[in-house]
């Protein structure tokens, strides 16, 4: 498709009735049937607190229309479509926090080179629910991984709540996120959380014990051999009460391989094995594979100015995309061969077409080649977006 093609197909979408852009008030705009890229270089470059400069009467420059991106409406609103999605609300949530690496090419407020990933990145903070995105915050790279986590997670469950008094929520992160801050506010505000923790020569002296029974194993099958054990511990200096933590003693070909984490639920509410396996490795399939599609299919690492709160708008970008793709993919491919794609494949099989566009007096026609191989399922897709409901 020729980009006037997509541009049309685009105010096609948006409702837009003229879709050449024929009839705009500016010369200098008919025949753009949507904002040109100086439109949207202005609201990138916009700060978000800019509230107007008065203009000399006597200059000679026009005045230029700024245009204010409203970073408060855009977290709402994630939190928002979230809510909508679930008709009646669940009994029980599960918020998923995870730092990633945002790689840096140039000079951009905010770039520090990190340790962990050896290069100069942003540090972007993304907060999952299911395959629902509630939160992405552009962060430096010079912070620990659970910085301003709690104030970021303070409006959503805030929000959360208010549509939603009686929902549980779970949090969950991996050991980056087990700081005392957050475990404690959690306690307060009557989350429950599961985090990894990192481990310690005074958590492996506790374990010591199922550490020999797993070699023991390993030893009589060659086989990985795991055993399962919980005790409460504080982390001297930083925690400020003991918790309940779950150790699972392994031993693999390389080695012994014990892990930990710590968690507020009780034994009553779901035991270690159980804990560990069903509840906090869960989390592999997400937000882990979640956010790697930020960036592979929806170019969440174009953060190329140099303002932080101009890349933070770029990164704005793509959690939209992807809550448009996910409710895509939620409403109308259920039951069909893309029903768990990953957006990237639906980019490719339902978006990324050939199509010839012609613009009529009475119709818009969009015309798919012949050799289109999803032809029947795009069908499918456009008649449920249509009806607003899924097509069996």
């Amino acid at each position: 498709m020729t980009s006037c093609g997509a541009i049309r197909c685009l105010a096609v979408a948006l409702g837009k009735d003229d879709v050449k852009g024929q009839q705009r008030r500016r010369a200098q705009d008919r025949g753009k049937a949507l904002a040109g890229k100086s439109t949207l270089n202005r609201l990138e470059l916009t700060a978000p607190d800019y509230e107007g400069s008065p203009r000399r009467k006597d200059s000679p420059q026009p005045e230029t229309k700024k245009i204010v991106v409203d970073p408060e409406s855009i977290d709402a609103l994630l939190v928002d479509l979230f809510l909508e999605a679930h008709t009646p609300p669940p009994d029980r949530i599960i918020l998923d926090l995870d730092a990633t690496d945002d790689t840096l090419f140039g000079r951009q407020e905010g770039r520090f080179p990190h340790g962990y990933y050896h290069d100069y990145c942003y540090l972007p903070l993304y907060v999952f629910c299911g395959e629902h995105l509630l939160c992405a915050r552009l962060r430096p790279s010079n912070i620990d991984a659970s910085a301003d986590s709690v104030e970021e997670l303070e409006p959503v469950v805030a929000r959360i709540r208010r549509r939603w008094p009686a929902v549980k929520i779970l949090l969950r992160g991996d050991a980056g996120f087990c700081r005392e801050k957050l475990m404690a506010w959690c306690e307060r505000e009557g989350l429950d959380y599961i985090c990894g923790l990192a481990q310690n020569p005074r958590l492996k002296k506790l374990i010591e014990t199922q550490m020999a029974q797993a070699e023991k194993q390993y030893e009589q099958t060659k086989a990985p051999a795991r055993v399962f054990t919980e005790f409460f511990y504080a982390a001297q200096e930083t925690w400020s009460r003991q918790r309940r933590v779950i150790a699972k003693p392994e031993h693999l070909d390389k080695g012994a391989h014990p892990r930990f984490v710590v968690t507020s639920l009780s034994t009553g509410q779901m035991g270690a094995q159980e804990l560990y396996e069903k509840g906090y490795c869960a989390r592999g399939a997400c937000p882990e594979n979640r956010i790697k599609e930020q960036p592979l299919d929806l170019f969440a690492d174009r953060t190329s100015t140099g303002k932080m709160w101009s890349n933070q708008l770029r990164l704005y970008f793509s959690p939209v995309a992807y809550v448009l793709l996910q409710t895509l993919r939620r409403m109308s491919l259920a039951g069909t061969e893309l029903e768990k794609a990953q957006c990237g494949t639906i980019r490719l099989k339902l978006l990324k077409i050939g199509a010839q566009v012609r613009v009529t007096v009475r119709k818009i026609w969009i015309s798919l080649a012949e050799g289109y191989p999803h032809a029947a399922l795009f069908a499918r897709v456009l008649t449920a977006l249509e009806t607003g409901n899924a097509v069996p």
